[in-house]
């Protein structure tokens, strides 16, 4: 049985720093923003390390590729506290459902209303759903008009994002809060 020898490749995961930076010539840039000049990644790794700082590879699309003098602990860390924020700040817009009957009274229909003006405030988009059953099937008029109706009570925080359209045993409409 033979051995395997395992190709060493280079682990694109690690991040580009201190020994792991493999160019001939780099601009380096010191931790205040001013720069150091073109330099061989040894002169540019020995100041580094002078400061107790670390190495960092910026942008290796330049020619020569850039590097930066910094704690990359501290830099880690920093871009980290950045992600984490904006996901605080994203919203992720839900598609939340309004049921109904073709037949509904009309403080029934306020109630539907008001609950779509509320999912509409929070940003998410709703979906208007109306129902039959058995031979209602036939009145889908009457359906359509009301959904349309729907439409222009809540014209001024939605706007029609797919319109009235039959599937099956329903009718729906899908609405999606005004920028």
């Amino acid at each position: 049985m033979t051995p395997v020898i395992e190709k060493r490749r280079p682990n694109r995961d690690l991040p580009q720093i201190n020994e792991r930076i493999r160019f001939p010539k780099i601009r380096v840039i010191d931790t205040d923003g001013g720069q150091l000049g073109i330099m061989t990644p040894q002169d540019a790794l020995r100041q580094a390390y002078e400061k107790e700082l670390d190495l960092v590879l910026v942008s290796d699309k330049a020619d020569p590729p850039v590097c930066r003098i910094m704690d990359y602990g501290k830099f880690k860390f920093e871009q980290e506290k950045k992600a984490r924020e904006a996901k605080k700040k994203q919203h992720t817009a839900e598609v939340k459902e309004v049921k109904m009957r073709y037949k509904i009274e009309d403080h029934d229909y306020q109630v539907r209303i008001n609950q779509a003006k509320r999912f509409l405030h929070d940003g998410d988009k709703v979906k208007a759903t109306i129902m039959f059953r058995g031979r209602e099937i036939q009145h889908t008029d009457l359906a359509e008009d009301l959904l349309k109706r729907m439409a222009t009570d809540l014209q001024e925080v939605a706007e029609v994002q797919q319109a009235p359209k039959k599937e099956g045993r329903s009718m729906m409409m899908l609405l999606s809060p005004k920028k």
